[in-house]
């Protein structure tokens, strides 16, 4: 009749541990730093190499308005032909000896110049909205990882106490079967217990890991080196 009433007890401590986890923080909201997370952005926005790059489109397309604006003399074509008195060229006779300067203009290139102008213009304005937009993308993805690296060092914490609480609950549930208190289903199950929350908490910190990882892959550094 002893073993029976300890049994219940004991049965009921190993079900609350496999079932509900550790109590820990009701919410990561206090966790969050949106100062921190301001400067992750900052710094992502000032070395993530693709961010360079978009920039890097928009300096080379207004290079590229600078070049065509000053580029009004590419039609017009100067030549000099130098002529001696003293030569006689039979395949193309002169009549004049000396220095003979030609000018040609190709009446195309004037023409096409104001719109290659335009579509320069046009140009510096689609890498201007490319780089605006990139900017929104990467600040919502420094964002996102941030917090789910904020929800993931909670649940290591929620996971990490599970797992003390487990041992203890272990613990007790060992010396109790020693003293033959508990029968060997109840020890049993306590052993399961405890091997699932250490378990649970490699999983939590291997996700925590990555977590941090793909936030650094933004900022482009580790996160202890920014304070």
């Amino acid at each position: 009749m002893r073993h029976r009433q300890l049994f219940i007890p004991a049965l009921l401590l190993v079900f609350v541990i496999i079932i509900f986890p550790a109590k820990a923080q009701d919410s990561m909201i206090g966790d969050i730093s949106y100062v921190y997370l301001e400067k992750l952005i900052t710094i992502a926005k000032e070395n993530y190499p693709r961010m360079k790059s978009v920039q890097s489109r928009v300096d080379i397309a207004r290079i590229n308005v600078t070049k065509q604006s000053v580029a009004w003399l590419d039609p017009l074509t100067v030549s000099f032909i130098y002529a001696p008195n003293y030569t006689f060229n039979i395949v193309d006779p002169t009549y004049f000896d000396g220095i003979q300067l030609g000018l040609s203009v190709n009446i195309g290139s004037i023409l096409q110049k104001p719109f290659n102008v335009k579509q320069a213009k046009r140009e510096v304005e689609i890498a201007r909205a490319d780089l605006a937009e990139y900017n929104m993308t990467l600040e919502a993805e420094v964002r996102r990882r941030y917090f789910t690296y904020i929800q993931l060092l909670n649940l290591l914490k929620v996971q990490s106490k599970s797992l003390v609480d487990a041992q203890s609950v272990a613990e007790q549930v060992r010396l109790r079967y020693e003293k033959s208190e508990v029968t060997f289903d109840v020890y049993s199950q306590a052993m399961v217990a405890l091997g699932s929350a250490r378990s649970a908490r490699i999983s939590a910190e291997s996700s925590m890991l990555i977590a941090k990882v793909s936030l650094e892959e933004l900022v482009t550094r580790k996160l202890e080196e920014i304070k």
